[in-house]
């Protein structure tokens, strides 16, 4: 089972998901912490980085995380798709 540790940057950005986006959020974070390959999570390593996954919360909300180690995954950031231009 997968721990997760969160950066200051996802928590604000959690934050500023509607109350509907938070709660697909925490559904989708249940199945990816039991789950990590789950399809409808879409995991993929970032184009263009070495460390960098993005995964799905719905069509639009995406969250950007990286592997500490085997069983333990940061979230970066968590917003619309648009995010994935920063990295």
């Amino acid at each position: 089972m997968l721990r997760i540790t969160y950066s200051d940057r996802f928590v604000k950005h959690y934050k500023r998901l509607s109350p509907q986006e938070q709660e697909q959020f925490k559904q989708k974070l249940t199945l990816f912490v039991s789950n990590p390959y789950h399809p409808s999570l879409r995991v993929k390593r970032i184009q263009g980085t070495n460390d960098l996954f993005e995964l799905s919360v719905n069509m639009d909300i995406r969250v950007i995380c990286y592997y500490e180690g085997v069983d333990l995954v940061a979230l970066v950031d968590i917003g619309h798709h648009d995010i994935l231009r920063g990295f």
